[in-house]
């Protein structure tokens, strides 16, 4: 089985796509992440949902969870709020070594490829380029799909 055949469209937002859009496309569709393309296309990272409920929630609750609790529900409701004005650029974390750079499979790859990029990266979700046509982007594959293709011949 190669990446080719594992391979989904596969939602993408560019690096000035809206944060707000971005999420709701994560909750709509109900994906572990969302691709984030360069100017050219060309995969650039992985926005995971995490990042973006990270982003959300206020630092000072992050630093000491208890808060969370005296919080009520009224401004909890309206934390998606955070969002509102921010690209996904200014989503992703501002060190490139934070930065989930997005794994990048070739088409040919084996699943056993796929597989051992997508633990290596610790990644929710790798893309598949064709290398044979300038590294054109044809989706991506889930560690969810790919875990459904492997178990169907387990």
């Amino acid at each position: 089985m190669r990446a080719r055949e594992l391979a989904t469209d596969y939602p993408t937002v560019s690096l000035d796509s809206d944060a707000l859009d971005a999420a709701r496309l994560l909750a709509a569709q109900k994906l572990p992440g969302v691709l984030v393309v360069d100017a050219d296309g060309a995969p650039y990272a992985v926005l995971p949902a995490s990042r973006l409920v990270k982003l959300l929630v206020p630092a000072y609750v992050v630093d000491d969870p208890a808060l969370a609790a005296v919080i009520d529900e009224h401004h909890a409701d309206r934390l998606c709020q955070a969002l509102a004005g921010r690209s996904v650029a200014d989503a992703l974390p501002p060190e490139p070594h934070d930065r989930t750079k997005a794994p990048v499979a070739d088409a040919d790859d084996t699943a056993l490829e796929v597989a051992a990029l997508m633990a290596r990266e610790r990644s929710p979700l790798v893309a598949v380029v064709d290398s044979r046509d300038g590294d054109r982007l044809l989706g991506a594959i889930t560690a969810s799909r790919l875990l459904d293709r492997l178990l169907e011949v387990a």
